[in-house]
């Protein structure tokens, strides 16, 4: 488990000159309220290390951000007038 952590980015220790890991009390902390997330919010250790990515990818998240807002604009531009049509389209179908 502390591997998959590591990979993940999540608690990365330091690592000794023969390669032992050091557990300092960051780490320790780090564990410990991983644990509480997990426990309180139902939080997966997959959804914190995509979490972590989004943070430290700025591209990852402005491209998670926009497909949460429901448009294709890149860079602010406007959607593409397909979108549009689609939305008018499920309208009229659920007005039907």
């Amino acid at each position: 488990m502390l591997r998959y952590l590591e990979r993940a980015g999540l608690v990365v220790p330091r690592r000794a000159q023969s390669g032992y890991r050091l557990y300092g009390i960051r780490e320790l902390n780090q564990l410990r309220s991983l644990a509480e997330l997990r426990q309180v919010f139902g939080v997966e250790i997959g959804e914190l290390a995509f979490a972590l990515r989004l943070r430290r990818e700025p591209a990852l998240r402005a491209a998670v951000d926009t497909w949460l807002a429901g448009t294709d604009a890149v860079d602010g531009l406007p959607a593409p007038g397909w979108v549009e049509w689609e939305q008018r389209k499920h309208e009229r179908l659920l007005a039907a």
